[in-house]
């Protein structure tokens, strides 16, 4: 591939202003601020945003950075409140979910989502299964096998369902908007897992728990699992977000102590980047891998915070000796 350097040479340009297009690896000094300056790939990095306005962990939620949903989880009581997020911060819907519940999964965006399966306690493991309209829940027909800590995938109205326990299960089921049919297992069952993807034909499963922590990536194509490459460190009860060819794994535990353990995912592989301000597990996820959002949880409390991953990007930056 042809370098900048190859096509302009090596001497650094004298402007009164930034380029409106740079090219990755060009440098050039800026003579009104007086700055050396480049256009380079930047390390993503996390940020405090505004809390929840209810405490939990063991909640799940989907959508945007900018439109983001939580919904479920523990208070420690279990809840089935439901928050709204702008970009600045969490407003609390007036409308519940019709079944309070924890560990349970949630997939869709902000104004149609799918909520299903989970555990209510004291009570059952469920096969519960809701759709949000933007304002309210609607029950609808059940997974077929009720379960907890399972991942999800996909839209309100074509989504996926995977793993979870008990039994512990790779147990795969696809929504078409009216029902749940079984289609191929992961091909390692597991609970409490990270997931992600945009359709119920393009997933991703990483990490969790089998009978012991897992750092396996399995793909979905829409008929069946592939394992695909590790992430770098075991985990359980951590979240994920984005895309099967561009996802990010934030937050979990490895035995006792909570993580904040961030890896994105190219399609190929797993890249450690900036760890999360505050280590959590059993914690919410929603947004991109360049475009993260990360709420609740669990530290040694059960917490509110709120955290926006702004991920990887080429952009222009000071260049300095230090």
């Amino acid at each position: 591939m042809t370098t900048y350097k190859e096509i302009y040479g090596t001497n650094v340009e004298v402007l009164s202003s930034d380029p409106a297009n740079p090219v990755e690896g060009q440098i050039w000094y800026n003579s009104t601020s007086q700055t050396l300056k480049g256009y380079a790939l930047v390390a993503g990095s996390w940020a405090t945003a505004g809390p929840l306005n209810t405490a939990r962990a063991e909640t799940t939620g989907c959508g945007t950075q900018t439109a983001g949903l939580c919904f479920g989880g523990v208070t420690p009581v279990v809840t089935g409140a439901t928050e709204l997020y702008n970009g600045t911060t969490w407003t609390s819907n007036p409308n519940s979910m019709n079944s309070g519940r924890r560990r349970l999964a949630g997939t869709g965006i902000q104004t149609a989502a799918l909520a299903f399966g989970g555990l209510v306690s004291p009570g059952p493991v469920v096969g519960n299964t809701e759709s949000f309209n933007g304002t309210s829940w609607t029950e609808v027909n059940d997974l077929n096998t009720a379960r907890f800590g399972l991942g999800a995938a996909g839209t309100n109205t074509a989504a996926l369902g995977f793993g979870g326990t008990p039994p512990v299960t790779g147990a795969t089921e696809t929504w078409n908007g009216t029902s749940w049919t079984e289609v191929n297992d992961l091909n390692t069952g597991r609970a409490n897992l990270g997931s992600c993807g945009a359709t119920n034909t393009a997933a991703l499963a990483f990490a969790g728990r089998s009978t012991v922590d897992l750092a396996n990536t399995e793909n979905w194509n829409g008929t069946s699992w592939t394992e695909v490459n590790d992430l770098n460190f075991e985990k359980d009860q951590s979240a994920g977000a984005g895309t099967n060819t561009a996802a990010l794994s934030f937050g979990g535990n490895v035995g006792p102590p909570v993580l904040t353990n961030t890896e994105v995912w190219n399609g190929t592989s797993w890249t450690e980047v900036n760890d999360m301000i505050t280590g959590r597990n059993v914690l919410g996820g929603a947004g991109t891998n360049t475009a993260g959002l990360a709420f609740g949880g669990n530290t040694t409390v059960i917490v509110a915070s709120t955290e926006e991953w702004s991920g990887p990007a080429v952009q222009t930056v000071n260049i300095t000796t230090s």
